[in-house]
């Protein structure tokens, strides 16, 4: 039987923020055994395993405090992700880590009616953070453009999100919608670290002006290299030096920066940079100078 990928996978709301790879839909009228049925008789089963043959513990975030021996209550959000939908049950094994830079290897010890308990077997020191530090500055972006972002980006290595309020961009967040949106992607970073195995979790931070972002860094002299993106620049990355420190990274909306904000940031040290002739879309261009970057100077 083949099951072909979810059409609904780009919707990162509907996938709680997992890989857009790991939403897989059967034929109409076909069932897996085991697998959870949806309308019309179609199937969208999340880490659907039997596609890769891969066998790992399922990792499970957990925001407390962990160690060896001791049994935890997951909370709700991580209870009915470990057991509605990875369907985990009593006696199976599972990775939870809270963002300490270990991993914690644990079995579901009671599986109740919204709830789960877990005990934790050992403590593990695992690195899986990039060779090189990357701050992204990312101009707010519409819809799922900007969790798309979010996702890719923590896969990729970042180490910190700043969502920027930009000229351009057409996503206009108050204070208490903007606060709902940086947890929303909070909570998508989470899931990326899930899915990708790191056990460090970017921080996002709230949104704020652009201008008040570059005074900030204006301030903090511990990024060696920050970078612009532009299409109009002259200047490719692979040319830059490799850096002795961090990087900030610079990522226009839709639209791109205007004239005065990119005029704002070289004053402030950025240095302008292109990715090849072609104009990249806004959830496409951050992404592709983080991969580019752990290709020239990361862990690619």
């Amino acid at each position: 039987m083949t099951a072909t990928p979810c059409n609904k996978s780009f919707n990162l709301a509907a996938c709680r923020g997992e890989s857009l790879t790991s939403c897989y839909r059967l034929p109409p009228g076909k069932r897996a055994a085991g697998a959870p049925t949806g309308r019309a008789g179609r199937v969208r089963w999340h880490n659907f395993r039997m596609i890769s043959g891969d066998n790992r513990p399922s990792r499970v975030y957990f925001p407390g405090e962990l160690s060896p021996d001791r049994s935890c209550v997951l909370p709700p959000r991580q209870a009915h992700h470990a057991t509605r939908v990875l369907r985990l049950k009593s006696g199976d094994s599972v990775v939870l880590f809270n963002g300490d830079g270990a991993e914690y290897a644990a079995v579901i010890e009671r599986v109740a009616k919204g709830g789960a308990t877990v005990k934790v077997i050992e403590r593990r020191l695992v690195e899986r953070e990039s060779r090189i530090e990357v701050v992204l500055g990312q101009a707010l972006s519409s819809g799922e453009r900007m969790e798309y972002t979010v996702q890719k980006a923590v896969e990729l290595g970042v180490a910190a999100i700043h969502p920027l309020a930009a000229s351009r961009s057409i996503v206009r967040l108050e204070r208490e919608r903007a606060a709902r949106r940086v947890s929303h992607w909070q909570a998508v970073a989470i899931g990326a670290c899930e899915q990708c195995g790191r056990n460090r979790v970017p921080p996002v931070a709230p949104v704020a002006p652009l201008e008040e972002f570059l005074e900030r860094r204006g301030a903090n002299h511990d990024a060696v290299l920050p970078v612009l993106l532009s299409p109009l620049a002259e200047t490719r990355l692979r040319e830059l030096p490799r850096p002795d420190g961090a990087v900030v990274l610079l990522a226009g909306p839709e639209g791109g920066f205007t004239p005065e904000e990119e005029s704002l940031a070289r004053r402030g040290g950025f240095v302008p940079v292109r990715l090849g002739p072609r104009v990249l879309r806004t959830e496409t261009a951050a992404i592709a100078a983080l991969a580019a970057m752990q290709a020239l100077w990361g862990d690619f």
